[in-house]
């Protein structure tokens, strides 16, 4: 049986020169970053090597970047943060936001007296940019927290012209960027983002890291996680040197190798959705997930012509063939409810078709697409 692996957009398989520096260094790099003997030195100069290096692919300084155990950890440090320390009592988001932000706010204004504003959502997945500008008219303290490139259907934010409207409005920006760091060039000084939050694992890193971009004079932040005095007293815990290690190999790399892997996997893409319109007749592609210039390069979300019975099989299907894709976020997984970004733009009827997001790499082929397709043509057929 073929193996077949389409759901990036998850997790994504780890480079072997990642591998190799992480291996190196839980090999010869054991000592505590917090011990001031040499074996602590050592890994402590690692840390903050890493650091430096990510700070400076984002042109950022160094005392910008707090390393976290990945995104959802440094979307609650900045989202918590903005609520308790720094007065925000008005949030603006929207309903179609990774449930790390979506759960989150929703907590807080359970707990806290604040009000929650959800942006309105166009059919194609993009915000309504004129709703944003009236509702940053309040005279609140506002944070806005947008997310740079939906994990389920891909549009994109154009998120300078969030930024600019932001600091136009004395409003504090934060977005999810783990779904476009290691796969757009991102430069943070053009960019007036106050607030981002990463995770390794999205760009061919370890899983179990990532980092959030605390903007230095955005306000101070206090801890989520208590108990020690690491990453300037914003996140207690023992470093994960191996990891951070990991992390910034596998971010200079995705760098170093943007433009030619970006324009691989974009070829992948668009091969993959005219196969899919060749073979499949009324096959649908859901927000703009098939415009290049509204989604990422980096995944296709696909509504197949298939009934409700026969489409309750289809990822089961695909599984027993080898084939890895799925409904929408792996944090969802096992879920029996519909994804909440598609029950957004969809149709009742629609919304009972089967949707598939298919995420690529440059580890994949257009020999494996052409597999796919064969296999779900057998399928619908």
């Amino acid at each position: 049986m073929k193996s077949v692996y389409f759901d990036n957009a998850a997790t994504t398989p780890l480079r072997e020169e990642v591998i190799h520096v992480i291996s190196e260094v839980m090999k010869t790099n054991f000592g505590n970053p917090s011990s001031s003997h040499s074996f602590g030195r050592a890994s402590k100069a690692l840390v903050e090597k890493s650091r430096k290096a990510i700070a400076q692919s984002l042109n950022v300084s160094a005392g910008e970047i707090i390393f976290t155990s990945g995104g959802t950890e440094a979307d609650n440090l900045v989202l918590n943060s903005a609520v308790k320390d720094l007065g925000v009592t008005h949030i603006i988001t929207t309903k179609i936001e990774h449930h790390a932000v979506l759960h989150t706010v929703e907590k807080l204004q359970a707990e806290n007296d604040i009000t929650i504003s959800y942006l309105n959502i166009q059919p194609n997945g993009q915000i309504d940019y004129n709703h944003l500008e009236r509702l940053l008219q309040k005279d609140v303290k506002t944070l806005v927290s947008l997310m740079h490139i939906n994990n389920e259907i891909g549009t994109v934010l154009d998120i300078k012209q969030v930024a600019d409207l932001c600091k136009m409005n004395n409003a504090l920006f934060h977005s999810d960027t783990v779904q476009s760091i290691g796969h757009y060039n991102i430069d943070l000084q053009e960019l007036q983002v106050d607030f981002m939050a990463a995770a390794a694992h999205k760009f061919h890193g370890p899983k179990g890291v990532g980092f959030a971009f605390i903007r230095k004079n955005s306000g101070l932040l206090k801890p989520l996680i208590v108990g020690g005095e690491q990453e300037r007293g914003l996140r207690a815990g023992t470093e994960s040197v191996h990891n951070i290690v990991g992390m910034e190999k596998a971010l200079l790399m995705a760098n170093d190798n943007l433009e030619k892997e970006t324009q691989y996997i974009k070829e992948l893409k668009s091969y993959f959705i005219e196969k899919l319109k060749e073979t499949i007749p009324n096959v649908s592609f859901n927000g703009s997930s098939n415009d290049f210039d509204k989604s990422t390069y980096t995944l296709v979300n696909v509504c197949l012509p298939i009934g409700p019975k026969k489409a309750a099989m289809l990822l089961f299907q695909l599984d027993l063939k080898g084939i890895a894709c799925s409904k929408g976020s792996a944090c969802q997984s096992g879920s029996s409810q519909k994804s909440h970004v598609l029950s957004e733009i969809l149709s009742d009827e629609d919304l009972e078709k089967p949707s598939i997001r298919f995420s690529f790499s440059v580890f994949n082929t257009k020999e494996e697409i052409d597999y796919v397709v064969e296999v779900l043509n057998a399928f619908i057929d």
